[in-house]
């Protein structure tokens, strides 16, 4: 029999939930939960020997099929002659005299601890009480409702009852899915080393282990890591997947191969997450009830929504999200995530595991855990987005332009935005040097006068909806907030994995970051709340590297698996008479480049794309190359650096098309560089001008710094690393299968030198060295060969 566990807020929130969303919602404030508890904690000390605080109450409801489990926390129990009130507080910043009632889910919370209160006591009757506080001026408010126990008990039992129609469905859902992975076979046969890796991921999620995975390209890494994982679940070792991406190509894959397994039986709904930007069916993103119908009446209408779509639908796409969305008229992004609640597999970008803005409270939140597997793809990309996800700045120049914008209205906040940027100054001074960056030990005194900035804000907004003078400034106010909101959030979190700097940006901009480095111990807080996550990647070397900066638990398990592909179907030359290295970047240079290039594509009649570390060098090549006569006869497209997902596709759709042979110039570590397939004909050659190295720059050197003093390895974990991973992803476009045949043409010089061959994965150790005057006759023996 199943066992369901749900909190007292949990279930009341999901059944009660009326009303517009609105702009803002879901916004974690450390801050605000901080003063929440010490207000809690405050009101708790004054009430006398009386009261228990923090009282835990729990009942377990049986259905035939499963029994649900709901616990809380009631905030406190008053007992005075003989008569019981359950006490719930709620601290907020708004007005307590525009509050005329008490919100109906902060009532439903206190009424479900009544009620199992006043059955486990046997009372016959008993009061609710809702004490609203001011976190700012802690003025109180109360609120209070007695009940008897029979109409708790009514009450209550179709509260429950309503819940358990939805348990019921997630639970035949999971009878039906577990059903049907008992005879699941794997879809075709295994291919060379693809079954090896099956094996160790589901050996890991049984075990409750996390696994790092470097396989080959082609090898089908994704079914690899679908299948074990779904199979583990049929057998109670996990009840939901997240499959994580970084972009929306690799979420195509994952898509396309559960349907491959749906076709083969499989029982299994999913959910694609996509970004509220990208699946905002209005022309702006924004979440006023009084601009977007969607999110007018959102929660009056969102459970019949979410029940439609999820009695209807398997494979819930954005497209299939904004059906039932526009169908209902609610908020199709809201949808979604809440839709996640009752389906099997989730496929969405990191940030929704792991960003602390906007991963989903629903499974992530503080002292949430769950049995989740993590799926993480491309997992060298992590490195960066965590870094990126877990560092917060703040401008100067902002809070000047705050204290401009608010001062008729709140003097105050303008008083608390000077003192704030007088420190930012101060550390400012300290900026003039010839690095154009300092390194800050301690801003304990700016964060304290955040907090109280913040809090502030906080009471501001609420306060000043009817102003209309800052009506027009609304959205530039919200932003502000949630900078600082996000940068107090930050420092909560730091630790010795972070460095804090100050750097001028420009003549009037000056930048304070909280730059985590090492996001290890960040990760691991949200890969702790799951089962077991499989990191794998075809560019994840050296192996070590991205162990360390992902989780850093010398329990995690790692595998290699050498490349199944005959060493004869492809060619790796290295060009060591060219350079990408800026002192050389000139236009002699780019002609050699753009032969080479030119030689490459006229070896072969086929699809070629070439790599460039960035747009402008890949132009200048480009030009430099049509200027000498070069590319005449060949179709050439270039990547813009803007690019809609319909321009996206059109350029990759070229590469499968049967008439003329194309050249695409595309940008190293790009949205062409990794996770597009195109197996046999559809591309031949790749060639890759420069190792990738990340550019040289004030946040790059303190990374640099950071691991010479801890590893001694400071140039290889802030540039060579995180550039080969890009080379060696670009070079994966080429063999996809037993069968493709293509070359590799690797154009810098720095190639051949130790520290960068040390990078290269084993297959590549018959790389040949090639200058333009070699390269021609290279290209024609291996085409020539049987």
């Amino acid at each position: 029999m199943y066992e369901i566990s749900v909190s007292v807020r949990g279930i009341v929130e999901f059944l009660f939930r009326e009303g517009d969303i609105t702009g803002g919602e879901g916004t974690f404030s450390k801050d605000a939960m901080q003063a929440g508890s010490r207000i809690h904690r405050k009101i708790q000390g004054k009430m006398g020997l009386n009261y228990q605080a923090e009282v835990p109450l729990k009942i377990n409801i049986e259905r035939p099929d499963f029994v649900l489990i709901i616990e809380g926390r009631a905030d406190g129990i008053l007992t005075e002659d003989n008569f019981v009130t359950i006490d719930e507080i709620k601290g907020v910043y708004k007005k307590l005299e525009n509050l005329v009632e008490p919100v109906y889910v902060h009532k439903a919370q206190a009424m479900c601890y009544a009620y199992i209160y006043a059955l486990k006591e046997g009372l016959s009757e008993i009061a609710v009480q809702m004490t609203y506080c001011n976190l700012d001026t802690e003025q109180i408010k109360r609120f209070k409702e007695t009940f008897t126990f029979e109409e708790l008990k009514i009450w209550f039992e179709d509260m429950t009852d309503e819940y358990c129609k939805w348990m019921q469905f997630d639970v035949d859902n999971r009878k039906l899915r577990n059903d049907s992975i008992e005879i699941l076979e794997f879809p075709y046969d295994y291919r060379p080393g693809q079954k090896n890796m099956a094996a160790m991921v589901y050996l890991s999620i049984k075990d409750r282990k996390n696994l790092f995975v470097q396989a080959p390209t082609g090898i089908g890494k994704t079914m690899a890591a679908l299948f074990p994982a779904i199979q583990a679940m049929g057998n109670g070792y996990a009840e939901k997947m997240f499959y994580l991406t970084a972009k929306t190509i690799a979420r195509s894959v994952a898509l396309d191969g559960l349907t491959i397994l749906r076709n083969n039986g499989l029982h299994f709904r999913s959910v694609l997450i996509t970004a509220k930007e990208k699946i905002c069916p209005m022309d702006e993103t924004n979440c006023d009830p009084d601009y977007c119908p969607y999110a007018k009446g959102h929660y009056d209408r969102i459970n019949k929504a979410m029940y439609d779509c999820l009695v209807n639908e398997d494979n819930i796409t954005r497209d299939v999200l904004l059906s039932y969305a526009d169908k209902h008229m609610v908020c199709p992004f809201e949808m979604g995530l809440d839709v996640s609640l009752y389906v099997d597999g989730i496929i969405c970008d990191y940030n929704y595991v792991f960003d602390p803005r906007v991963r989903l409270r629903r499974y992530f939140g503080e002292g949430a855990k769950g049995e989740f597997v993590f799926l993480t793809d491309e997992a060298p990309n992590l490195v960066e987005r965590a870094s990126a996800m877990y560092s917060a700045c703040i401008y100067n120049e902002d809070f000047l332009k705050m204290r401009k914008l608010l001062m008729p209205f709140n003097s105050k906040i303008c008083k608390l935005l000077a003192g704030c940027n007088k420190e930012l100054l101060e550390i400012k001074k300290m900026c003039e040097s010839e690095k154009g960056y300092v390194i800050v030990s301690d801003i304990d005194s700016l964060y304290l006068k955040l907090l109280r900035l913040h809090a502030h804000l906080e009471s501001f907004m609420e306060e000043s909806k009817e102003i209309n003078a800052l009506k027009p400034h609304k959205d530039e106010i919200l932003e502000f907030y949630f900078q600082i909101n996000q940068f107090l959030n930050i420092y909560e979190l730091m630790d010795e994995s972070y460095e804090i700097y100050g750097e001028q940006v420009d003549s009037s901009s000056f930048m304070l970051k909280l730059y985590c480095i090492h996001p290890a111990n960040n990760l691991s807080e949200c890969i702790e709340k799951g089962n077991a996550t499989i990191f794998f990647s075809a560019t994840m070397l050296p192996i070590n590297y991205y162990k360390e900066l992902l989780h850093n638990d010398e329990e995690d398990a790692a595998i290699y698996i050498p490349s199944p592909f005959p060493k004869k179907n492809r060619q790796i030359m290295v060009g060591n008479d060219v350079s990408s290295r800026y002192k050389l970047r000139t236009p002699a240079m780019y002609e050699k480049i753009a032969k080479y290039i030119d030689i490459m594509v006229h070896g072969k009649q086929g699809n070629y794309m070439a790599f460039f570390p960035s747009y402008k060098m890949m132009n200048d090549v480009y030009e430099c190359g049509c200027a000498i006569g070069l590319f005449g006869d060949i179709e050439v497209i270039v990547q813009d650096s803007h690019l809609s997902e319909q321009e996206r596709d059109e350029f990759i759709s070229r590469f499968r098309e049967e008439e003329k042979p194309v050249l695409g110039f595309c940008i190293l570590g790009g949205i062409f560089s990794e996770g597009i397939d195109l197996a046999g004909e559809h591309l031949i050659g790749a060639a890759i001008v420069g190792t990738g190295l990340p550019m040289v720059c004030n946040e790059n050197e303190i990374k640099l710094n950071y691991f010479s003093d801890r590893e001694d390895k400071g140039f290889e974990y802030a540039y060579l690393y995180p550039g080969m991973n890009k080379v060696q992803q670009a070079a994966g476009r080429v063999i996809r299968t037993m069968d493709d045949r293509g070359v590799i043409l690797l154009l810098d010089e720095r190639f051949v030198t130790r520290q960068v061959v040390d990078t290269f994965p084993a297959e590549w150790e018959d790389y040949r060295v090639v200058n333009l005057n070699t390269v021609s006759a290279e290209l024609e023996d291996f085409w020539n060969q049987k």
